[in-house]
């Protein structure tokens, strides 16, 4: 089990920047793959940035140049960062951090509650 806690949403004008961090808790050991999604109302949830095995970091179109996704300590598991600058109205929603994990061969992902961020125009 991992259990993640979000935090540092809320309110920015259009061209700010905010700093999402995620911070995981449980069986750290198992998680190989760490994520943020984004989801507003009405819509399906968009994946935005995610950190794979391999430490590859991969990022959605719309969000690309703008958005870094990193670990908070190179070498830990525990913590990752999403770093969103040049802020748009379209970015707002609620975001959301993930972690996949394998144990026993079996691939299970673990979502937080999700912080709201809101961008003014």
């Amino acid at each position: 089990q991992v259990q993640l806690v979000e935090s540092g949403g809320g309110l920015v004008q259009a061209g700010g920047s905010l700093r999402l961090s995620c911070a995981a808790s449980g069986n750290i050991a198992s998680i190989n793959a760490r994520g943020w999604y984004r989801q507003s109302p009405g819509k399906m949830r968009e994946f935005i940035a995610a950190i794979r095995e391999g430490n590859v970091t991969v990022y959605a179109d719309s969000v690309k140049g703008r958005f870094t996704m990193g670990r908070d300590n190179a070498n830990a598991k525990n913590s990752v960062f999403l770093q969103m600058n040049s802020l748009k109205p379209e970015d707002t929603a609620v975001y959301l951090c993930s972690a996949g994990t394998v144990v026993e061969g079996m691939y299970t992902d673990y979502w937080g509650q999700g912080v709201q961020v809101t961008v003014s125009s």
